[in-house]
């Protein structure tokens, strides 16, 4: 008797039970022999809560209806497994997605037949010291560890240190430390550069930083970022990982991050570059505006020896 295969779909509880989506890819999942779980829960877990499966061991794959956020909710499902997450977009940019919400059949169908790559993601390491702890705490980030500054109305002074070297020193609204997947996102509104997936990196990228120099940083996979609170700073810090798991840190906290040893597993379905992603996804203009005017320039002269 052939093994029981077993996918679990993770979306938004209204898109669930609403929806018609989520029902269909149900259906279709279920003849092509799978056994189907729906977590719908978006719930953030508390900051440091560690691994939060909730799902049977023996999942295949996960599959994700929804945007970026729904995606980064399933990698809390899957972190310390080696399970894959294929998502489907029925979000907004939905940058970590392999299919429009259109495209559901063919997906299912290459997920049948196992018909799909891995993408090994880097995550990013996450200890925090609090003032008097003996013990850090832990959590990680898919796409971005953010600290900020706990009161909107002052900044929060930090001292950058990278490999235990001091860099600078500033108040700022906070600084953001993202890997390779999250460098399109939170990073890039902030002025970071796109980082390649397949580039074993991280950067920080500072917020509104009073100083003079304010770059982002690269950092490679052995390398560590290390943001100290100062004691004196005019706000307390606020540390957020994937927009989601978050908590206040009192002055004089320390936060470390490094590169995990442990990855996240994407499945991709279609061989596209990320290039020819970041070009459909961004709508780039592929085509500058010098090149545009000389095109342009060219057709007026044309049909001007037409007439």
């Amino acid at each position: 008797m052939p093994r029981q295969r077993n996918a679990v779909i993770v979306t938004h509880r209204q898109l669930a039970t609403t929806g018609t989506e989520v029902k269909e890819v149900v259906e279709q999942l279920k003849s092509v022999g799978f056994d189907v779980t729906i977590v719908d829960n978006l719930e953030a877990p508390p900051f440091a809560a560690g691994e939060v499966q909730t799902f049977n061991p023996e999942t295949e794959i996960v599959i994700v209806l929804g945007g970026d956020g729904t995606i980064l909710r399933a990698a809390e499902l899957v972190k310390g497994t080696d399970v894959p997450i294929v998502g489907i977009n029925m979000g907004h940019v939905g940058f970590l997605a392999e299919f429009e919400s259109f495209q559901t059949q063919d997906a299912i169908a290459k997920i049948a037949a196992r018909d799909y790559s891995i993408d090994e993601r880097v995550i990013a390491w996450v200890d925090v010291w609090v003032p008097g702890a003996t013990e850090p705490m832990h959590d990680w980030a898919l796409n971005d560890v953010t600290l900020e500054r706990a009161d909107r109305g002052k900044m929060v002074e930090l001292s950058i240190s990278v490999d235990d070297v001091e860099m600078s020193s500033f108040g700022c609204d906070g600084v953001i430390v993202s890997t390779p997947t999250g460098s399109t996102a939170y990073a890039f509104s902030a002025g970071g550069p796109i980082i390649w997936p397949n580039v074993d990196a991280l950067q920080l990228v500072p917020l509104a930083a009073h100083a003079l120099f304010s770059r982002p940083l690269v950092i490679g996979s052995k390398s560590s970022f290390t943001l100290d609170i100062s004691a004196d700073s005019s706000s307390e810090g606020w540390i957020c990982c994937d927009g989601r798991r978050q908590r206040n840190l009192p002055r004089g906290s320390r936060v470390v991050v490094r590169q995990s040893p442990n990855s996240l597993r994407l499945a991709r379905l279609v061989g596209v570059p990320f290039t020819s992603r970041l070009v459909g996804k961004f709508d780039l203009p592929v085509m500058g505006w010098r090149e545009s005017g000389k095109n342009r320039g060219s057709k007026e002269s044309r049909e001007d020896k037409r007439r």
